[in-house]
């Protein structure tokens, strides 16, 4: 792999051993997926922050490194709200060790708004043709697919290496041969809302880490192609997708000969999966609710009092941009909380049965949360009985 002087002189420790460190992970990771040289980024997205998933480990790596990033760069959801988390039943332990992992990513200059949709908060981190060091799964997933940008799925510490160098290595999702789909999937019926996150639960197992493209009979919003991006993301590797006519890059290319088609009864499945247990917290927000979203579930929510506890997660510049719609959600006994999801936080875990509107949180709550989850439309995860 190629390298200039000035990186020459970071690989050797010229400028400290934080640098070094970094351009060592980058070099290697080059080495390893043939990499020809290292391309400059334009915001990084680093994941690795909930204690409950980097624990004490982590929080030491982060802890000895010095330095500064050089690109805007942003986190990834936190284990708890770090203002709200005795309301979550987060205990004071974990607290501790969590704000010492958000005191830590300060020091380096990262941008502390824990969130998996930075692209909801501030457009100028991603943009078509832009090369990112993004981590978080369904960001990378929204960020090559539907804003056309161009990042490979970093680890944690890979993406926080590229922030402080500026560089990624050049390979994978980087470059145009990469990019092109393998396989069409076949939608035949009409989609909508949370139809989308069981479209990507079942698309995901089904075709691993390979591209696909869809063919559909409904046209998506941004919303929906965000819960069919991080749908596919976790229950498989899809970390870029085409829509036939919607997402950017999707002209660029034929649809691929081999098809596998979807159904309505097989996305009914999906809904039907693992149902019929007793609710004992919706949660919603995976990934992160946008503007649009919460006002949907201030709506939805408007005279009603929910007869189990509610959480919706979003960014909190998002929550500081809606007050209304946030009071008007609390008013009705649900609670709107920020810089965490049900994924990551411990506080879903003393839940017996979780009913969410997101497919990516269908898949990852029983194996990281350790409690039962079944999918439903946001109406039915908000249904309550009338106020008056």
């Amino acid at each position: 792999m190629y390298l200039t002087r000035e990186e020459e002189a970071l690989l050797d420790g010229e400028k400290g051993p934080t640098l070094q460190k970094a351009m060592e992970l980058l070099t290697a990771l080059g080495d390893i997926y043939g990499a020809d040289s290292l391309v400059p980024i334009k915001s990084a997205q680093i994941a690795g922050v909930s204690y409950k998933t980097i624990g004490d480990a982590g929080l030491e790596w982060i802890s000895d490194l010095k330095g500064k990033v050089v690109v805007p760069s942003i986190l990834n959801p936190a284990g708890m709200d770090l203002e709200r988390w005795h309301e979550m039943g987060v205990d004071e332990e974990f607290a501790a060790n969590q704000t010492k992992i958000i005191e830590a990513y300060q020091r380096l200059g990262i941008r502390c708004e824990c969130t998996c949709t930075p692209y909801h908060i501030d457009t100028s981190l991603a943009s078509f043709g832009d090369h990112l060091a993004w981590s978080e799964s369904s960001a990378v997933s929204y960020a090559n697919s539907v804003i056309g940008a161009r990042t490979n799925r970093e680890g944690g510490p890979s993406a926080l290496a590229a922030a402080l160098i500026g560089k990624t290595a050049n390979y994978g999702y980087h470059l145009d041969e990469n990019r092109a789909p393998v396989i069409t999937v076949q939608v035949d019926c009409q989609l909508s809302g949370a139809d989308y996150g069981a479209l990507g639960y079942l698309v995901g197992a089904q075709v691993g880490s390979d591209i696909p493209m869809f063919r559909l009979q409904s046209r998506p919003t941004n919303t929906e192609l965000k819960a069919l991006g991080a749908a596919m993301a976790a229950s498989g590797a899809v970390a870029l997708y085409h829509v036939v006519g919607v997402t950017p890059e999707s002209g660029s290319y034929q649809a691929p000969d081999e098809t596998i088609t979807i159904e309505r009864s097989q996305l009914d499945e999906v809904f039907g999966k693992d149902r019929g247990h007793h609710v004992d917290l919706a949660a919603l927000g995976c990934p992160h609710y946008s503007l649009e979203e919460l006002e949907l579930a201030a709506e939805l929510l408007e005279g009603v009092r929910v007869e189990k506890e509610v959480w919706i997660y979003t960014s909190r510049q998002v929550r500081d941009a809606s007050p209304d719609a946030v009071r008007r959600i609390e008013a009705s006994g649900a609670k709107v909380f920020v810089d965490t999801c049900m994924v990551v936080s411990p506080a879903t875990d003393r839940f017996g049965y979780v009913l969410t509107d997101s497919g990516k949180a269908l898949k990852y709550i029983p194996g990281m949360c350790g409690v039962g989850s079944g999918l439903a439309s946001i109406r039915e995860c908000l249904k309550g009985r009338n106020s008056d």
